[in-house]
């Protein structure tokens, strides 16, 4: 273990101590840590995206601290320490790598990935056996995953036993018929929120579908989409303010004027 390393695992032991620790780290748990965990894998995203290599650092930085941090209320609960979480990812990586650490060998990228899947299905299968049930192609797709994300990736791991549309012709066709029965509950005298809410859901689901047969991240694509609104948005808000205007009190007619030329300058 490299000696900064061992230093940031000191330095949380002393966090955590009870007696002499710091009063914020010592009251934290498991679930307390958790939406830190989450952010600051966004944030690593956030400096990758941007080509912030010093940022990176820092983020991977603060991401590291987080499985430290979990690590360690691990070990004070007798459950497993860094070591061992350590241990059980570079074992794991050793054994979906026969092709690097064994004898095996693949013919592409394609039959390496098929072999990546098998491993992967195999220890979801053992997992299932161990807690007695029977095992899901869907077993291990987070629950607290983003929603979109856990969408694509459930929608995956059905393609892989079968289940899919041949082609984005058939994901398209069911895209439409979603949108039609949410246009037609739109368009219901009840305006039944959960059933708006059902019907939303399914063009989502559908949305999602389709930007995995075109290959497209669904979650860069959003992401894309995201900030071009936020720039044309910008642009309009600068129009009316080098006018000396007020936006708040412009007509739709107006910033939608304002939004066609900022799409097309």
């Amino acid at each position: 273990m490299t000696t900064q390393l061992t230093r940031l695992l000191e330095i949380m032991a002393q966090l955590r101590d009870p007696e002499t620790g710091c009063p914020w780290d010592v009251e934290q748990n498991f679930a307390t840590i958790a939406p830190y965990t989450i952010e600051e894998a966004y944030e690593v995203a956030d400096a990758i995206a941007e080509g912030d290599m010093a940022g990176l650092r820092e983020e991977l930085g603060d991401l590291l601290l987080q499985v430290v941090f979990h690590a360690r209320m691990a070990e004070e609960d007798g459950q497993f320490d860094f070591e061992s979480v350590a241990q059980g990812i570079a074992d794991k990586m050793v054994r979906r790598h026969p092709h690097v650490f064994g004898d095996e060998s693949f013919e592409d990228e394609g039959a390496q990935k098929t072999n990546w899947e098998a491993h992967k299905s195999a220890e979801r299968a053992a997992k299932a056996a161990q807690s007695g049930r029977e095992a899901s192609a869907l077993d291990g797709v987070p629950s607290a995953m983003p929603a979109l994300m856990r969408c694509e990736k459930i929608g995956k791991r059905a393609a892989r036993v079968g289940f899919e549309w041949p082609d984005v012709g058939g994901a398209l066709e069911k895209l439409d018929e979603e949108v039609a029965e949410l246009k037609a509950e739109t368009g219901s005298a009840s305006q039944d929120k959960a059933r708006l809410t059902d019907e939303l859901g399914d063009v989502l689901f559908s949305v999602v579908n389709v930007a995995r047969h075109l290959k497209i991240d669904p979650e860069a694509a959003l992401r894309h989409a995201n900030a071009k609104f936020e720039q044309r948005f910008h642009a309009v808000e600068q129009s009316y303010r080098t006018e000396g205007l007020n936006i708040a009190e412009a007509s739709l007619d107006d910033m939608e004027n304002r939004w066609q030329t900022a799409k097309n300058p």
